[in-house]
């Protein structure tokens, strides 16, 4: 599974229907790129549960990002509080490193 950078790719995982909305945080402020994020995440998965309600949608951001602002209280708390999945990625080699559900 190949990915790249502010995209939305679709997929079949051990028979459940997904989707992963792909982020880069590339900008110079990570707040901003978060919220940016944020926002964009609630409004697809409130487009997905009208369109198909069986799939279910994630986060995907860069593995550097995940372990370093994602471990942060003030995001673990706002993951929580909008149930975000997410989902953590190399950008160079282009994979999946780890599923958060």
């Amino acid at each position: 599974m190949y990915l790249a950078a502010e995209k939305i790719f679709a997929a079949d995982k051990a028979g459940r229907k997904i989707a992963a909305e792909i982020k880069s945080f590339l900008n110079s402020s990570i707040i901003t790129d978060f919220h940016s994020a944020l926002g964009q995440f609630l409004n697809y998965r409130l487009r997905l549960q009208i369109s198909e309600p069986d799939r279910i949608l994630s986060l995907a951001v860069p593995v550097d990002t995940f372990d370093s602002f994602f471990q942060e209280r003030f995001t673990q708390e706002t993951v929580k509080l909008y149930q975000v999945k997410l989902v953590s990625y190399d950008p160079l080699q282009e994979v999946i490193v780890e599923w958060k559900e």
